[in-house]
């Protein structure tokens, strides 16, 4: 008699099935910004880096590159300070309505992204303002403070909160003892935050696309480009720097997270 493939065996067959056709596509992008052909196709004319040499050059894209870096760190910065005071909030307190405010805080990660991009084009143009890079910051603050919250939140709850009473026992002021224990105690988490939302920010496009007007970053100015058959090559490694890149930052923000899980398992 046959027997049937483990349960274990098909979910990994199924996990390996599922990654191989989410991330084949991607895997073919740098392979072809290194093809010496302007037709990203196989068999591969060549090995070339003229397309990355050509980056160099090109001042629209080093503009759009320099207003993602100004978003992103300022989206980063910005929804950590916010994660902080939202995360000690829901771990150091309990009042009427938490719930209600953390699925508040979380909807965006669910709600989708063309929904939100349009609602606040809406708000923002009936208030008056330009769209400029302070909208697309203001726009990349609802998605990236979800995300801040779950990393700071695990940070908070990994310390002992007798650390903070003890610092206010000992006559430290509530400004105090933020500076030199909880924040001490939260920089791996706050490290892993910055890296994970200004990841979330340099790769955003939906809203930076409706609210970025004349200012565009750097997914825009790349959607910009596919018009262009001739720019593609230019495309495809410009997309392969950023996969790079939020790899580089992903790992870091995931070590930088284990490496505080380690040191709170160590601690008495």
């Amino acid at each position: 008699m046959k027997l049937l493939p483990s349960p274990r065996r098909v979910l990994s067959t199924y996990v390996i099935f599922y990654v191989a056709i989410l991330y084949f596509p991607v895997l073919l992008l740098p392979i072809f910004s290194v093809n010496d052909s302007a037709t990203p196709m196989l068999p591969l004319a060549g090995f070339t880096l003229k397309w990355y040499e050509g980056l160099s050059g090109n001042a629209a894209m080093l503009g759009a590159a320099w207003n993602s870096l100004i978003v992103g760190v300022s989206a980063a910065f910005l929804s950590t300070v916010l994660g902080i005071c939202a995360a000690r909030a829901i771990t150091r307190h309990r009042f009427r309505g938490l719930g209600a405010a953390s699925g508040l805080i979380m909807a965006p990660l669910i709600l989708p992204e063309i929904i939100i991009a349009i609602s606040l084009l809406v708000v923002l143009l009936g208030l008056g303002l330009e769209l400029s890079l302070i909208t697309v910051i203001l726009g990349h603050l609802l998605i990236c403070v979800p995300y801040s919250v779950t990393v700071l939140v695990s940070g908070f709850e990994g310390f002992d909160p007798s650390m903070e009473e003890a610092s206010r026992d000992l006559g430290e002021t509530a400004f105090g003892t933020l500076r030199r224990v909880t924040l001490p105690m939260l920089a791996p988490s706050i490290v892993s935050s910055l890296l994970v939302t200004f990841t979330i920010s340099l790769d955003e496009f939906i809203l930076a696309f409706f609210l970025s007007g004349t200012e565009p970053t750097l997914p825009v100015y790349i959607w910009g480009q596919l018009r262009f058959a001739a720019k593609l090559p230019n495309v495809l490694a410009l997309g392969s720097i950023l996969i790079a890149a939020s790899l580089v930052l992903l790992t870091a923000a995931e070590l930088f997270r284990r490496r505080a899980e380690r040191k709170m398992e160590l601690r008495p």
